[in-house]
């Protein structure tokens, strides 16, 4: 199976602390705290504590060198006030209230919200006189940055910095919150970097990304869902035998964006004109403009008007190798095609990260709040709640938050691993996909019929079972993927989902919160120029899934709604969800829809290689499961034609009259 939805790993794919067993409490004493000082948040790692308590493997731990050297964020509150941002964003969606609707331009919510330079002078002089040097202060102010020993670190933050094992990497991290004096922690939000896990700082030029070993779909396969009966092997020599008594379907080559237009929007004379559709990966692909008018020219998407696909960039690139920087030439590629598929007049504007870990997508996103052309942003990257670090969900929320005022709203996938406890053996969901500020996008296995109807959804989850050396029976191998989704533990459940989620489930925000096609097995034909097992370099296409799919397709849908509200954007989207939850259609179980046969190449780059057969059966995704109402597969549903006549937060009265 070939799955490239590159949800980036931010940080590890499974935390594993390495300390001995009672290490931590008899470890050096902390430096002593700073008179009349208070924890800041967010800076006690979360692994930590739940590493310590779980079932985990315990070594040594010691305090770091001395004279080891570090560099820091110190995370500016904005002005007025964190939680007063929370509140104007709480304000700007609700219909009761006299700044309903009323979004802030960049600039005005730079007059409002953003950090002062009072705040900046006197976390900066805070930091000198801890004998640490300031290396600078962000454009934006969100932050200063500074370095100092971890003698000096220590001292200023009242904490013990320690060497200890964090998925079997060497890191340093304090063993208790960092604390800062009252009056200059009433300027702060976190201070990132005192734990090294997602810290690496080996910047390079700008790479031009390999390209990425190509994939092939074997055949038989189905232009449309149940067209060809899984009856015979390709040679139509041999039988295949029924799969509990029952003859499957081939699976589909890969839906385009005729059918999948058809299928979700049908009967729309919307296409996203007028409305920019932001997309967030790392990397940047060199063919993706090449790729994508090929694409769309072929499949009937319509070719691309002049400043229709545009880019921005970083100024460099890093950790090319541990991010695997081929392998988002992939996402990209999805993301782009599928975006278009939706909204073929929409504008898209690409924004690359430096890398795949989480100072730089933070980087990236506000690169898209502060530039402020889009009006949704599609994001098919997370990792596991579990890896997360408390300053790095503060960094991120702050970016959301500013969105929200601007009428921005950030659509994430949901995961591709269903619970997550084969993974990481916790049940639990995904960050970013979890921020309540965000709209999380699960996933379905949709057929799509002969004239373009949608036939069923069913919840994304996939059991596989092999073909026997025989040729006469399936072996089942378990749980391949399936929609993510679950129970946040780091935020509480929002006002917007109560009612709505049952009380009864358990608590935290609960994951996700609407879903499109993602199974692979009813995925998306993408075209991309791969390498092939002949050496040459060539464009190919092939199916794709993952709620890296389904996220750029519900960013494109959400491009035709703003579209019909005359290009005004819905910022925070959920509470207005939640509040009409007729507009996605219930998905529940489907038990006349049992799965779908599928060929494949036993090398996916060369179509010489001896073909293989499986059955891939939906809705087993995990312990998830789908049900009446909301479910932890595919949220509410499937946005259906309700949710294109959505209404956005009205304009102002002030605001229209001017117009």
């Amino acid at each position: 199976m070939h799955l490239r939805s590159r949800r980036a790993r931010l940080l590890a794919a499974t935390a594993v602390l390495l300390v001995p067993a009672g290490a931590l409490a008899v470890a050096q004493p902390a430096a002593a705290a700073p008179t009349a000082s208070v924890p800041i948040e967010g800076t006690l790692p979360q692994w930590l504590s739940k590493s310590s308590t779980g079932a985990r493997t315990l070594l040594k731990a010691s305090p770091a060198k001395a004279s080891k050297k570090l560099t820091i964020r110190v995370y500016l509150a904005p002005k007025g006030g964190e939680a007063a941002v929370q509140q104007a964003v709480a304000a700007v969606a609700d219909p009761s209230s006299p700044t309903y609707g009323q979004y802030l331009t960049a600039d005005q919510y730079r007059a409002t919200y953003r950090p002062t330079k009072a705040s900046v002078k006197k976390v900066s002089r805070w930091l000198k006189a801890k004998h640490l040097t300031v290396t600078g202060t962000e454009a934006e102010r969100r932050y200063v940055t500074a370095r100092g020993t971890v003698a000096h670190l220590d001292s200023a933050f009242g904490v013990t910095l320690t060497n200890l094992r964090h998925d079997g990497k060497k890191v340093i991290a304090p063993t208790t919150a960092a604390r800062m004096p009252a009056s200059v922690a009433s300027s702060v939000l976190t201070v990132g970097g005192l734990d090294t896990t997602k810290v690496k700082m080996t910047h390079r030029s700008s790479p031009k990304v390999p390209v990425p070993e190509a994939f092939q779909n074997a055949r038989p396969c189905s232009r449309y869902f149940g067209q060809v009966a899984a009856t015979y092997q390709a040679d139509f020599k041999t039988k295949l035998p029924k799969f509990n008594g029952a003859t499957l379907p081939y699976v589909p080559c890969g839906y385009t964006g005729i059918q999948l237009r058809s299928a979700y929007t049908p009967g729309t004379t919307l296409d996203g004109a007028g409305v920019t559709v932001a997309i967030t990966d790392a990397y940047r692909w060199q063919n993706i403009a090449k790729d994508a008018e090929y694409y769309a020219v072929t499949h009937g998407d319509g070719s691309y008007a002049k400043g229709q696909l545009t880019e921005n960039l970083p100024k460099s690139y890093n950790n090319e190798d541990a991010c695997d920087a081929s392998g988002w030439s992939g996402e990209e590629t999805l993301d782009v095609e599928a975006v278009h598929a939706m909204a073929p007049a929409a504008k898209i504007r690409y924004y690359a990260s430096s890398s795949c870990f989480d100072d730089d997508f933070q980087a990236t996103l506000a690169r898209v709040v502060d530039e402020n052309v889009a009006k949704v942003v599609s994001n098919s990257w997370a990792d596991l709640e579990y890896n997360e670090t408390s300053d790095a969900v503060v960094a991120y929320e702050q970016i959301f938050l500013q969105g929200a005022l601007q009428g921005i709203t950030f659509t994430f996938s949901s995961g591709d691993n269903g619970d997550e406890l084969a993974a990481s053996g916790f049940k639990q969901a995904d960050y970013p996909s979890s921020d309540p500020y965000v709209t999380a996008v699960g996933g379905t296995s949709t057929g799509i019929g002969a004239d373009g109807t949608r036939l069923f959804d069913t919840g994304w989850g996939t059991i596989k079972s092999n073909l026997n050396a025989t040729g006469t029976s399936w072996s089942s191998v378990g749980f391949t993927s399936g929609a993510g989704g679950g129970y946040s533990s780091l935020f509480e459940r929002p006002a917007y989902q109560r009612g709505v989620v049952p009380a009864a489930d358990a608590p935290g925000r609960a994951v996700p919160d609407v879903a499109l096609d993602a199974d692979p097995n009813t995925g998306f034909l993408v075209g991309q120029t791969q390498k092939f097992g002949d050496g040459a370099v060539r464009y190919g296409e092939y199916r794709i899934g993952g709620t890296s799919l389904a996220s750029p397709l519900f960013a494109g849908m959400t491009a035709l709604t703003i579209q019909q509200n005359g290009g005004r954007g819905f910022g925070q989207l959920n509470p207005t969800l939640y509040k009409n939850t007729k507009v996605a259609d219930d998905v529940l179980v489907q038990p006349s829809r049992v799965g779908v046969v599928r060929a494949d190449y036993t090398d996916p780059a060369d179509s010489s290689s001896k073909v293989v057969y499986s059955v891939r059966q939906f809705g087993r995704d995990s312990s998830l499961g789908v049900r009446k109402g909301w479910d932890a597969v595919t949220g509410l549903g499937v946005p259906n034609a309700g949710f294109l006549k959505l209404k956005t937060p009205a304009a102002p009265a002030a605001a229209v009259a001017k117009r």
